[in-house]
């Protein structure tokens, strides 16, 4: 159930354009859809709420579908797409692992008549007829605007500003990093703010993310706040901090609305998340494959450049939202996150406090 504070479903318009789509039948062979989710690991959306949301639209629209996970393996991704091909899907939709493994699959899908959509990652050079995501500029701009925010309340002067940047191989994680740098540079530039280091993180990897912090830490021990590009790289930086005794006192932020980035968020650990509601990209996505299975061209509202393949690709950006601890309710009043989760164990207190119910 979308709720009023989120303010966040489909304009009508993109509900008209796809409803068409999900209700119309061709007669012909039953249609098919195969999905690439990318891992499991740098977030725990894609098993937990991708898969769900997904399952749940194509059964209802009576759609045969077919879900699987490339566990970051780019052989393993290009293996389930020949095998998706080889058994008929219609449509195939793709969480690229990276641009030049997304383009692969892409032509290989094109040159044996499958339509494609890049789902969450924008595939450069690639082929796909949509794409379908978040404005993940303007989830970067919340970031830097979030962790401005806890800055301010902090009263913080002249602090230094670490980067613990998304994978260089994601798209995404550029977009993001655009956005709070927006946010972030005139800072650095007016010397209100210092700029401190910036990694990124191969492959979104926390363990990796936790390794890469530590050593900014021994490099810069005055960090005074950390723009952590998901709930994972988050976590990672908040576990460094916790060794220093620094938890709590050095702002970091986060997207996703994990349940772990929630209960950090509430702990005072984490600044802020940003909350993508997962089941409004999932049904879209969805909409727009089940028109293209059942042999219509459906329409998308909006359009996003592609500078490598210099095109612009039919898309559906949907809006985030800056989830700090006085909102964790919303995430969980729209049915993403548990109360029975969020709340547990020593924070039961805290979303009392805070009107988590």
């Amino acid at each position: 159930m979308r709720t009023r504070t989120l303010a966040l479903a489909l304009p009508l318009g993109l509900v008209a354009a796809f409803g068409v789509a999900a209700c119309s039948d061709d007669g012909g062979d039953k249609p098919k859809v195969g999905v690439i989710l990318p891992d499991s690991k740098s977030s725990a959306r894609w098993e937990t709420a991708d898969r769900k949301y997904l399952s749940e639209a194509f059964k209802a629209a009576g759609v045969d579908y077919d879900i699987q996970n490339a566990q970051d393996d780019k052989a393993q991704f290009q293996t389930i797409a020949d095998q998706m091909i080889t058994n008929g899907v219609n449509v195939l939709i793709i969480v690229n692992l990276d641009s030049g493994t997304g383009k692969a699959v892409l032509d290989k899908a094109k040159a044996q008549g499958v339509a494609t959509i890049d789902y969450d990652r924008l595939t450069l050079g690639g082929n796909a007829q949509y794409y379908v995501s978040f404005d993940n500029v303007k989830v970067g701009t919340l970031l830097g605007q979030g962790v401005v925010k806890c800055l301010t309340d902090a009263k913080a002067t002249k602090p230094v500003i670490s980067y613990l940047n998304g994978s260089p191989t994601d798209n995404n994680a550029t977009l993001l990093k655009q956005g709070y740098d927006g946010v972030l540079k005139p800072k650095f530039d007016a010397g209100e703010y210092v700029k401190g280091p910036d990694e990124a993180v191969p492959g979104w990897d926390n363990p990796t993310a936790g390794t890469i912090f530590e050593q900014m830490l021994v490099q810069k021990p005055d960090i005074a706040g950390v723009v952590a590009a998901n709930d994972g790289l988050a976590n990672a930086a908040i576990a460094a901090l916790k060794k220093q005794k620094l938890n709590g006192k050095v702002p970091v932020t986060g997207q996703d609305a994990t349940t772990e980035g929630l209960r950090n968020v509430l702990a005072g650990d984490q600044c802020m998340t940003v909350y993508k509601p997962i089941k409004q990209e999932a049904d879209a996505v969805s909409r727009l494959a089940i028109g293209l299975a059942k042999g219509e061209k459906p329409t998308a509202p909006g359009t996003v450049h592609d500078p490598e393949g210099n095109r612009d690709v039919p898309s559906v950006l949907l809006e985030p939202q800056s989830i700090f601890k006085a909102n964790v309710n919303d995430v969980v009043k729209d049915g993403f996150a548990t109360k029975q989760d969020v709340c547990a164990g020593d924070l039961a207190a805290t979303c009392a406090e805070v009107g988590v119910n």
